[in-house]
């Protein structure tokens, strides 16, 4: 394997040395977890043999305790090792930890076979069946989250009460409001970029301390690497600057929801031309696919809002949507279609920040490829406002209702696999239980003496 220049203990003058790697997979929360090697170590055994973990990191819940149920990995079972295989494309520096320098790894069975479950297979599978049909899928994620002025540590002390947000108001392309926050977000915007994973530009967004970043697209197994080392690089810089952010989708009752709008187009691979126009006009292509979002979109709702609170960012007049409807240009809809030219686009309005990609794109694959190989059409765009219009079908209220829905999803089942299926599905259903058994402050100030 070839490594690049930069990467080096002696680097060319003007470069850092590198000392440290971070061996890193996405968990099913989107996390990356793994280990710091050193150099030497990564350089003579693990970029080529790879490294081990205990496979009980994608049978954790959120707080790493170990789940019940699962056929993956469990007690009976004894938690035993998978492989964890380098992607070399995907090292890059981490500016934000200098020294230090980032790979993503895929992971396979003791018996070299791949982990079906992992997010990033689950993507990869769906990647194979398009580049079959000689396509392949740019995307795009446009990120929002909260900054405070608390670090990590003090939001946790306090319980994450009283949090102070960086702005004291609705801070939508706001300008001067923003330079507030601009030692955190001008290092994002930098840094991000020296890291690969190119930034647009930022912005206010509808929320006091709610902040927008675009990342610009790619193709979609990059850009789900990007958009989980962005995530994970931001929270570095904010805790470095003294800040705390959050992609909860919504983190407080009273504020707006946090969103990660995905941009999608597809390109054929032999003429490199994009595949979702004829001409200047939107194909029959296009069409399929957006016709299969519609149609399938609803049951896997758990790949665009995969916790409990991811469901609570749907609501009417909210800039979240709540309706399976498409639009040109139409923020009350589930899918807005903007660009023209090469650059038309499907702008899915479903996932909030809390999305894990990987899940997100290899959804919306799936379901756009259902419409194409099904000649599903999306119908005429939608008009007027679709939060107010009881004729069209609901996304669901629960994380609860999009388990039932992807356990029933005969789509689900043939594209991602049984076993993938079953495994998101018990995930889904024990995080909802887990939250179902909390008593809540809203309930003890409603019923503590009034009942």
């Amino acid at each position: 394997m070839q490594l690049p220049d930069w990467f080096s203990k002696t680097p060319p003058h003007g470069t850092a040395p590198i000392d440290t790697v971070l061996v890193a997979f996405p968990d099913v929360y989107g996390r990356l977890m793994g280990k710091r090697l050193t150099y030497d170590h990564f350089v003579d055994v693990v970029l080529d043999g790879g490294t081990h973990a205990c496979n009980y990191l994608l049978t954790v819940d959120i707080e790493m305790h170990p789940q019940l149920g699962f056929s993956l990995a469990s007690w009976d079972k004894g938690y035993g090792d998978f492989h964890m295989v380098v992607d070399l494309d995907t090292l890059r520096p981490t500016p934000w930890a200098p020294g230090s320098a980032l790979v993503l790894c895929d992971l396979y069975h003791e018996d070299h076979t791949p982990l079906a479950q992992a997010p990033r297979t689950v993507l990869k599978r769906q990647l194979e069946r398009l580049a079959a049909q000689n396509l392949k899928a740019n995307m795009a994620s446009e990120l929002e989250f909260f900054m405070f002025e608390e670090d990590y540590r003090e939001a946790q002390m306090s319980s994450h009460r009283d949090l102070m947000p960086s702005s004291d108001y609705l801070i939508d392309y706001h300008l001067l409001s923003t330079e507030r926050d601009e030692d955190v977000m001008r290092r994002l915007r930098e840094e991000m970029g020296q890291a690969g994973v190119v930034i647009e530009g930022s912005k206010g967004e509808w929320g006091k301390g709610q902040h927008e970043l675009n990342l610009l697209y790619a193709e979609a197994l990059e850009m789900a690497d990007r958009h989980v080392v962005f995530k994970h690089g931001t929270k570095v810089i904010a805790q470095q600057q003294g800040r705390s952010i959050t992609f909860m989708a919504k983190w407080r009752t009273e504020d707006a929801g946090s969103s990660c709008h995905i941009h999608s187009s597809l390109w054929d691979t032999d003429a490199d031309t994009a595949a979702f126009v004829t001409g200047d006009q939107p194909s029959e292509l296009f069409s399929k696919f957006l016709g299969g979002l519609l149609a399938h979109g609803r049951e896997l709702s758990y790949c665009f809002a995969p916790t409990v609170n991811s469901y609570k960012r749907y609501q009417s007049e909210s800039w979240a949507p709540t309706a399976m409807a498409w639009a040109h240009d139409n923020r009350t809809t589930g899918f807005r279609v903007v660009g023209s030219g090469s650059s038309l686009r499907i702008e899915n309005r479903m996932p909030g920040a809390d999305v894990n990609p990987y899940l997100a794109y290899a959804a919306t694959i799936a379901a756009g490829l259902r419409g194409v190989e099904g000649g599903l059409d999306c119908g005429p765009a939608y008009k007027g406002n679709a939060y107010v219009d009881k004729s069209l079908e609901r996304l669901p209220d629960s994380l609860a209702d999009a388990a039932r829905l992807l356990d029933g999803s005969e789509l689900a089942h043939e594209a991602f696999g049984a076993e993938v299926v079953e495994f998101y599905v018990h995930t889904a259903k024990l995080e909802s239980e887990a939250a179902r058994r909390q008593v809540t402050d809203w309930e003890r100030a409603r019923y503590f003496e009034r009942v």
